[in-house]
């Protein structure tokens, strides 16, 4: 429940300060057009984001009989859920990591990378999809869609503070409603930040309900803990090709390896998910031995890259 309570004050935080850049830029007026603006956004998102995302990344369908295992194992788990089971696609990237998109469980997605496949055990697997899955139940896509979203309208609407601070014009002068040059200056620098720091908090929030939603589903939360590990360790290794507009999409940051990314990542850090996940920390690690059977998935990853290639 606190995870969903920091999510909620997290938004209103954020609702608020695009109608504190929209006033900033034309008072009321422009209070409004800024809530606009970011509708806009949303609605957009929400129909076509899941479309962009899949043909960014090259994302392929597979059905039962592209990859019987692998669809076996999501549909087990979707049971276990209670869920309405999504549309599978394979990114064809070696570095292993997984995202979830779609507008609402009944038009979801779970993509996994080539990799992920090949570098994880059933047990390491199951944890992931589960975590996804755990993203749709909670409807995170639909939230974390808005943050971003939304986040974008204030770096676009602080853009536009920005030039009309400069040139004097939209709200720039020093009227009873708008900011006046000196505070769209100051706006314009701030805004930005709080925005992201916001949109930060708010994915961390939502990773860790995803994480504890996995373990339920699942039974077994050990799994999920050493496919972290692994994620952590291949990141480094084997660099992934992404954009950082999805970064926080993905279950383990995608852009890890470059520090200025880490400085300002989506993610908790890999070590603090772990050990709550291992109940080595305040966390909420338990394993009711209900854990899927042990099983690797190599060969039929490269048998079904073979058929795909």
């Amino acid at each position: 429940m606190g995870s969903r309570i920091r999510t909620t004050v997290l938004l209103s935080l954020l609702t608020v300060v695009i109608m504190w850049v929209g006033r900033m830029i034309g008072g009321t007026p422009g209070m409004i057009f800024a809530l606009l603006i970011a509708g806009g956004f949303n609605f957009f998102s929400y129909w076509y984001s899941d479309k962009m995302v899949l043909k960014m990344y090259r994302a392929k369908p597979v059905n039962r009989q592209d990859a019987p295992e692998l669809y076996s194992l999501v549909e087990d788990l979707t049971s276990k859920a209670g869920l309405p089971m999504p549309k599978l696609y394979i990114i064809p990237q070696q570095s292993p990591n997984a995202f979830a998109t779609g507008r609402n469980p009944e038009n979801a997605v779970v993509a996994v990378t080539q990799g992920l496949i090949q570098y994880m055990n059933r047990d390491e697997l199951a944890g992931v999809l589960a975590h996804e899955l755990g993203h749709i139940k909670n409807r995170d896509m639909l939230i974390q869609t808005i943050a971003a979203t939304m986040a974008g309208a204030v770096m676009m609407l602080a853009t536009l503070a920005r030039w009309s601070a400069i040139f004097g014009g939209l709200g720039g002068g020093d009227d009873d409603e708008g900011g006046g040059i000196i505070g769209l200056l100051v706006m314009s620098i701030i805004a930005p930040l709080a925005a992201m720091l916001i949109q930060m908090g708010i994915s961390r929030s939502r990773e860790y309900l995803a994480d504890r939603t996995s373990a339920e589903i699942t039974g077994n939360s050990e799994g999920l803990a050493s496919a972290l590990e692994k994620l952590g360790a291949y990141s480094k290794q084997i660099p992934m090709q992404a954009e950082p507009a999805t970064a926080h999409m993905f279950i383990a940051n995608p852009l890890s390896g470059k520090s200025m990314m880490n400085l300002f990542s989506t993610h908790p850090p890999l070590e603090k998910r772990i050990a709550r996940l291992t109940g080595s920390g305040s966390g909420f690690g338990q394993n009711s031995g209900n854990a899927p059977e042990k099983k690797t998935m190599g060969e039929q990853a490269k048998n079904f890259w073979d058929r795909m290639s």
